[in-house]
């Protein structure tokens, strides 16, 4: 897979700490209108390689939002066992793609 340039998000936790986030892929579920994005840590290594089994991937719902720099994401936390079930599914997805173009 070419590592094309992918959006870094900073992402603070509950004590106030920012972390630095990797765009994965975002996608939208047609029938319920609702964006996704999934979200990989970016470590001290800038090679960390995207098939490594124990990469954590984080998973979001959110919104665009005009900032004052002309857009901005609204991240809200998937609630429900429904979408976490179909979110593992598009990631599965998503990973067995990236193998077969290996």
């Amino acid at each position: 897979m070419t590592q094309e340039e992918r959006e870094r998000i900073i992402i603070p936790d509950e004590n106030g700490d920012e972390h630095l986030f990797e765009e994965l892929f975002k996608f939208t579920v047609d029938e319920t209108g609702k964006n996704y994005i999934l979200l990989v840590p970016v470590g001290d290594s800038e090679d960390e390689d995207l098939e490594d089994d124990m990469q954590e991937v984080i998973a979001f719902q959110y919104e665009d939002k005009e900032g004052d720099d002309g857009s901005d994401l609204a991240l809200m936390p998937i609630e429900t066992d429904e979408e976490w079930a179909m979110v593992e599914e598009m990631l599965n997805t998503f990973v067995e793609e990236q193998d077969d173009e290996e």
